[in-house]
């Protein structure tokens, strides 16, 4: 035993999620609610890219920013929501080390990743808006390039630092992360020796991340709603605004959610309350995008509709052609048979 923390010096190989919660009455109705809300992600986000890539209207620089949104939203909720599902019926509750480990650093990475898209559209939201005579100057596609490079880069950085820092950590049990996957902060709490200076670094990562994007978020909108105050028609103020209201919607969510579980000292730091949080960050939040980008899209929406009347035509077009087949045969004294 380790004389400092009574606990035993032998390295564990795996430890064990309980999960979102130990009542059994709630399993089954909480294992069809993340069920649903998974295959809507899976779909919604899907259909988004497929919508971007295969209509050529929505080749801007603001769609290829939220394909690429879509795309880490697809990839944070399955990193999530298989091993969840599992969790709810799972007698074994155990995961891996190394399991355990690389769940923590794709968290980190497409979480980070996502809060850098976000900050790279509100910053083409503000080029559109403030400067839209030098929009197509600006964003150009060699700058959405190195946009959304760096924003890949930006959460790989973040994500290298906490997990080659949790590396050098030895745990030696207990091994039981009281939640329904591998965060930092469980883990820290396992930790069988002196974690202040990976606390350190996480709330000083989480800060200046958090600080950073939300200082380019607030002064890009800042300088947005001056110009749309300027407008001096009602409907074009309200025509303005609406392009911005979808990313504001999903930035109040993204950032409220993450601020709540990761600026603040580890002494106010409450398990129950991080689960909650997690929740919306790491999957309501993946399934709601696609939602709240297309129903409040003008350019999604009559793309979306443009595509059913396209294949409806199709359908038409085909039942004409067997129709007239049809015909034709019969002048010819052809038998046709009835289908």
């Amino acid at each position: 035993m380790d004389g400092k923390n009574g606990k035993n010096d032998s390295r564990i190989t795996q430890f064990i999620l309980l999960g979102l919660t130990d009542r059994m009455e709630l399993q089954v109705p909480l294992f069809f609610t993340f069920l649903v809300i998974y295959i809507i992600t899976v779909l919604g986000n899907l259909g988004m890219i497929v919508l971007i890539w295969t209509h050529l209207q929505l080749h801007t620089p603001m769609y290829f920013l939220l394909s690429n949104l879509s795309v880490i939203d697809l990839c944070s909720a399955t990193v999530f929501a298989p091993r969840m599902l599992g969790s709810f019926f799972a007698q074994n509750k155990t995961i891996s080390y190394s399991a355990c480990l690389s769940q923590t650093f794709f968290f980190a990475v497409f979480i980070s990743t996502e809060g850098f898209l976000l900050t790279a559209m509100a910053y083409d939201r503000y080029v559109a808006i403030c400067r839209p005579l030098l929009y197509s100057t600006v964003m150009t596609k060699r700058v959405c390039t190195q946009l959304v490079v760096g924003s890949y880069m930006g959460g790989l950085l973040n994500s290298l630092t906490h997990t080659c820092g949790l590396l050098g950590l030895p745990f030696c049990g207990p091994n039981v992360i009281s939640h329904y996957f591998c965060d930092i902060p469980p883990l820290l709490q396992l930790a069988c020796s002196d974690t202040h200076h990976n606390e350190t670094l996480l709330i000083a990562f989480s800060t200046v991340i958090i600080s950073f994007t939300l200082f380019v978020i607030t002064v890009s909108y800042i300088l947005i709603l001056s110009v749309i105050l300027k407008i001096q028609s009602d409907d074009g103020r309200k025509k303005t605004f609406h392009t911005c209201a979808s990313h504001l919607t999903v930035i109040t969510i993204f950032f409220g959610s993450l601020t709540f579980s990761y600026i603040q000292p580890s002494s106010s730091y409450s398990i129950e309350q991080e689960k909650v949080s997690a929740v919306f960050y790491t999957l309501l939040v993946p399934m709601l995008n696609p939602f709240i980008y297309s129903l409040r899209n003008r350019e999604v929406r009559s793309s979306f509709r443009r595509t059913f009347r396209v294949r409806e035509c199709t359908n038409h077009c085909k039942h004409l052609a067997k129709c007239k087949d049809k015909a034709e045969r019969k002048d010819f004294g052809v038998m046709v048979p009835n289908t």
